[in-house]
């Protein structure tokens, strides 16, 4: 049962939800089309941002984040999901899929090396797992870390990897060789943007999410010591970053319900002013319908998120409802983004109006932490290899 987070209470979450909830609302949603046109962040956003504690808000205290849980955390993304996405990936991945393998299985030393700077903003992270043949399934993946004395040689190559061209740390994915004599023989690896070897490519071109930035990222000879091992292990240590990535797509799921609340709140404004022949377009019973549709997905979806984020935290359930929440809720954030430009009309195929950017920025949550076809694989197959567990 969760009983609440003993380092952040009640009334002090509030409080920072509401600073948050205010700087979403009055500082970022205004500067959306400046985001967007500029493909940036402006520096004062992404200090301010510092300042608030944005970068570490997932991280200990004893690190000197604000030491949040992953059931406050989905309240936090609820929020950041209500503006432009890009200004989230700018610290998502402190917080989320790169700092929590540093937070839940680093050594002692690993974790005084680097999450102080990740809390504070000073250190950016990138999480290196994705590959041209290797995504959602890491099965495929190429990038070896060769051993060599008591370190390593890394070689190979990620693709999509968020905030790479910026980034002063990357959690680097590869297969061990020699391959030991089981498992998955991937180990995960904690390599600085600095050492010599590692090369980023240039900036993508993306549909939406303007102000992020991803990038190819290779690894040609790289040469790491032991201490890079994330935990000092192998297997055991690529298990527990699989469930990082579990933690992660419930704040995916908590992000989504804040962009269907952005498109429902959009398409409620647009409908109750807007008119055709006279008439209120939010007089008409088929738009009306649409509204109906988009609010049943937000409370729905706003219902899962927060359930499967207490069941991740009481360890109940770490990997079939973290996948049916990021299934869900990313799924109908499309719907919903979807039927917002069907409210606006021709005005919402326009480029300033902010389902727009809406309807593109949606799109990638359905991709990346694990695709809605691998998201069904993990609920199926978990279901399945449950029931025949109970049986036998």
């Amino acid at each position: 049962m969760y009983s609440g987070n003993p380092d952040v209470p009640e009334d002090v979450f509030a409080d920072v939800l509401k600073q948050i909830r205010d700087f979403v609302r009055t500082r970022v949603v205004p500067r959306e089309f400046e985001i967007m046109t500029t493909d940036a962040i402006p520096d004062d956003l992404r200090s301010s941002a510092a300042e608030m504690g944005l970068f570490g808000y997932a991280i200990p205290q004893e690190w000197g984040g604000l030491g949040l849980d992953l059931v406050q955390d989905v309240e936090i993304a609820m929020e950041l999901g209500y503006t432009s996405l890009s200004f989230r990936s700018m610290f998502g991945t402190n917080n989320g899929i790169a700092g929590q393998v540093l937070v839940g299985f680093g050594t002692e030393q690993q974790k005084a090396r680097w999450l102080p700077g990740l809390a504070a903003g000073d250190v950016v992270a990138s999480f290196a797992l994705t590959e041209p043949g290797a995504g959602s399934n890491p099965a495929g993946l190429r990038t070896t870390a060769t051993a060599d004395g008591d370190g390593w040689i890394i070689d190979g190559s990620k693709r999509f990897i968020t905030n790479a061209t910026d980034a002063d740390l990357f959690v680097v994915f590869a297969r061990l060789r020699p391959a030991p004599d089981a498992g998955s023989g991937i180990a995960v690896f904690l390599v600085s943007a600095t050492t010599p070897g590692v090369e980023v490519g240039v900036k993508d071109a993306k549909m939406g999410q303007e102000g992020s930035r991803t990038a190819d990222v290779t690894f040609a000879g790289v040469r790491v010591g032991p201490e890079a091992l994330v935990g000092g292990d192998g297997e055991v240590r690529y298990r527990a970053a699989m469930t990082s990535l579990a933690r992660g797509r419930i704040h995916i799921a908590g992000l989504a319900v804040g962009c269907a609340q952005r498109a429902l709140d959009e398409s409620v404004a647009y409908a109750a002013s807007a008119t055709q022949g006279g008439t209120p377009i939010g007089d008409f019973q088929l738009v009306q319908a649409m509204l109906a549709d988009q609010q049943t997905g937000v409370l729905a979806g706003r219902a899962l998120a927060r359930e499967a984020a207490r069941l991740y935290v009481t360890g109940e359930d770490r990997r079939i409802a973290p996948s049916a929440a990021k299934l869900y809720c990313t799924e109908m954030a499309g719907k919903a983004a979807d039927l917002a430009v069907q409210v606006h009309g021709g005005n919402g195929y326009m480029r300033e109006v902010p389902v727009e950017r809406l309807y593109r920025d949606v799109r990638l949550l359905r991709l990346y932490e694990g695709t809605s076809e691998i998201q069904r694989l993990v609920i199926g197959g978990g279901l399945v290899r449950a029931a025949r567990k109970q049986a036998a």
